[in-house]
């Protein structure tokens, strides 16, 4: 049995291979009310059909003001369980689990009307400049965390990643780069941490299921945030019982990244053991060999597909061709295997 298939538990949830499906923004939600359409309806369901162990929504707004486009998928309003709850249904009935990134763009979100952030500093010139968050909104944004908790409970998910990456809200909270507050939600590294350790609170108030962090581990600028640096926050995370710690990189300020395949994993491999705390790698990673890879040799806990399930929805079956696993598969699609 190939590593990529071993199950995995995390508290009381188990997930019967290591393949996640990372977030990734699907733009659909036409009416722009935040609501689930039909395409996601089709599109995470066959990755579940595809034998992907996690499947983790996209992005998912907890205020509409933080989105980071109008289309996005929301959260913010007990109107928005219906659809998820459907689609959590969907998903489960061919043995995935479901996760969904809880998630505010902050100064990254292209929605009409105020955007808001730690500090009043635009992205780039064709970004709107946010309004600087006041202890009110601040307040208010931990508030609306715990509430679609509430909402992710009642549609039945597995999982809560709580998005603190690729330049959003939390991201821009932890970096020096973005954040350049006075009070004590900027300065020091223990102030910037302050916002998230008070939405990981929150959350955990009600929340008892596996919790992940999406974090940009590296920030490719001078004075930005490296994994190295990184771990004592993430060692606080594991102090709040954070599970794992989704490790990404980049997109909080603009930067030339020099990306090739696997080109995170080292970042996963310092959390990891430094922290030590449960990791999932992402990044480019395409080939079963690979994924295999950083598993034997201890890089990672999880392995996150992104762009490669977009590209081959059945990937795990590839996989396991390749790994020479066998996997169990959909009544409908055993004759395709034999």
């Amino acid at each position: 049995m190939a590593k990529l298939f071993d199950e995995y538990t995390i508290k009381d949830v188990t997930f019967k291979n290591r393949i996640v499906m990372a977030p990734m923004c699907q733009y659909s939600s036409h009416n722009k009310d935040g609501q689930v359409e039909d395409w996601h309806r089709i599109h995470y369901p066959t990755r579940a059909v595809g034998q992907v162990g996690l499947i983790i929504l996209e992005a998912t707004a907890v205020q509409p003001e933080g989105r980071i486009s109008s289309e996005d998928l929301g959260i913010w309003s007990d109107d928005h369980t219906k659809g998820l709850t459907e689609l959590v249904k969907l998903m489960k009935l061919n043995g995935a689990k479901t996760g969904i990134q809880l998630a505010h763009a902050g100064r990254k979100a292209t929605v009409d009307g105020d955007i808001f952030a730690p500090s009043p500093l635009a992205f780039n010139e064709q970004y709107k400049t946010p309004n600087e968050m006041t202890k009110e909104d601040i307040a208010n944004t931990v508030k609306a965390f715990k509430e679609a908790t509430v909402r992710v409970i009642e549609a039945g998910f597995d999982v809560i990643e709580l998005h603190g990456a690729h330049g959003y809200l939390i991201n821009e909270f932890l970096s020096p780069l973005t954040n350049k507050r006075t009070d004590e939600y900027g300065g020091s590294e223990e102030n910037r941490y302050r916002m998230l350790r008070e939405i990981i609170d929150a959350v955990r108030t009600i929340w008892e299921g596996p919790l992940f962090v999406r974090i940009s581990a590296f920030e490719y600028t001078e004075g930005g945030l490296t994994p190295e640096g990184f771990v004592t926050m993430t060692k606080w995370m594991k102090e709040q019982d954070v599970d794992l710690v989704d490790v990404s990189s980049g997109a909080n300020v603009p930067a030339k990244i020099d990306s090739y395949p696997g080109y995170q994993v080292k970042f996963s491999e310092t959390i990891k053991h430094d922290t030590p705390i449960a990791t999932g790698a992402v990044g480019m990673i395409t080939s079963p060999l690979q994924a295999e890879e950083i598993l034997k040799n201890d890089r990672a806990d999880l392995i996150f597909l992104a762009r490669e399930l977009l590209r081959d929805p059945y990937w795990a079956y590839r996989a396991a061709k390749e790994l020479r696993t066998e996997i169990k598969s959909p009544v409908q699609y055993e004759r395709g295997w034999l």
